[in-house]
């Protein structure tokens, strides 16, 4: 009787998924804009709903912040899950009175000398009018995040008429420490003039020289009116630093089932990464273009018409557990295309010749809603074994 039970409720989940998850779009519709390539492997299941994830990996435990109602904070001892609750950075809207305050997006936080410092965006689609504020904490179980406020403005706002601010986007904010001298900065942008970087004082919770700050533009897209790249991330290997990019449209795809809802294949979000061997550039592509020239190499992009716009990327350094992680969100074109089907995904790094390469995903099964997974295979594990 259980073993009928437990075959019928995989049956109605495998129906669910058909019915409802996937879109209906003609054959070849799907042709148009699917990537059918192999080229990039499945992504192991985070199995968590997210846009735009950051993790922090701390005794033992991951910490996944995401964009949300006052940036929603969860916990697990494995990438896979589950993943608890530990409830949310800030208490009530952000200090920052901008538009959408009550929702930061795409937090970053990272730790530094005993404290731990979260990076957030305050903005709104289409606008240049945003912010990246800073908030701190002492512990993250638990522990009382202070809100700061504002790092920098653009559109408007404290030293929003100077350069870089008066041509760039605050949105996206990433951390890296030079590792030759230990001077801390910070990347952000863009959809406007690229993703740039400035230093940022001793405390983190300020630009250094904030009147006359030394800014780098690390990545451009000369070609597109509208400049595709964002959500920058800056990891090390030795001698390397990586900058990486999410490059394309990211999301708002409609309800998934109108063929004019979808950008160009190739348009949709892909991550994409440069080399330097300095954290300030200039950073290059495996073909030696330049970043700031257009440059990129995709490391993963959509694929299998089942991965479909990947970004929103980090990566955990490698420790005695494991190599380098690359982790992103990702639509699983067997589920959906609205933005809250969006769910974290994860490959182990290899690099080939100084360049990363994402491997296979061992836990790949088929996602039905994030949180769940499913496959075939081990429907029929669970079957034998009964």
């Amino acid at each position: 009787m259980f073993r009928i039970q437990l075959l019928l409720q995989a049956s109605i989940l495998l129906f669910h998924q058909a019915v409802v998850g996937s879109p209906s779009l003609s054959s070849k519709e799907k042709a148009s804009i699917f990537s059918k390539s192999h080229n990039y492997p499945l992504p192991n299941q985070g199995n968590i709903a997210v846009h735009d994830p950051n993790i922090v990996e701390y005794n033992d435990h991951f910490y996944l912040f995401k964009g949300g109602v006052h940036i929603p904070i969860s916990k697990a001892s494995s990438l896979d899950g589950p993943w608890t609750s530990l409830g949310t950075v800030l208490d009530g809207p952000s200090i920052i009175e901008k538009q959408n305050r009550t929702r930061p997006w795409a937090p970053t936080t990272i730790q530094h000398n005993g404290s731990f410092y979260c990076y957030y965006t305050i903005s709104s689609r289409g606008s240049r009018n945003s912010s990246i504020g800073v908030a701190t904490t002492d512990s993250l179980d638990g522990g009382k995040w202070t809100d700061h406020g504002a790092v920098i403005n653009t559109g408007s706002g404290k030293l929003s008429h100077i350069y870089p601010y008066n041509e760039s986007n605050a949105i996206d904010a990433s951390f890296v420490l030079d590792n030759k001298t230990g001077k801390p900065y910070l990347n952000y942008g863009s959809f406007w003039h690229g993703i740039f970087q400035v230093p940022l004082a001793g405390d983190l919770l300020s630009v250094e020289d904030a009147e006359h700050p030394r800014a780098i533009n690390l990545a451009y897209e000369p070609t597109e009116k509208i400049k595709p790249i964002e959500g920058s991330w800056m990891s090390f290997r030795d001698p390397y630093y990586y900058l990486w990019f999410s490059h394309g449209k990211c999301c708002r795809f409609g309800n998934g089932q109108d063929v004019k809802d979808f950008p160009a294949m190739g348009q949709e979000y892909e991550i994409r990464v440069g080399r330097s061997t300095s954290a300030n550039g200039p950073f290059q592509d495996k073909d030696g273009r330049n970043l700031t020239d257009g440059g990129g190499t995709v490391v993963y992009g959509s694929n299998h018409g089942v991965v479909y716009a990947p970004g929103g990327i980090g990566v955990l350094p490698q420790n005695e557990k494991h190599p380098d992680i690359l982790y992103y969100h990702y639509l699983n074109t067997s589920v959906g295309f609205v933005d809250d089907d969006a769910h974290l995904g994860w490959n182990h790094l290899e690099y080939k010749d100084g360049w990363p390469v994402a491997k296979t995903g061992e836990n790949s099964g088929m996602a039905i809603r994030p949180n769940y997974i499913l496959s075939i295979p081990a429907l029929i594990v669970a079957y034998t074994l009964m």
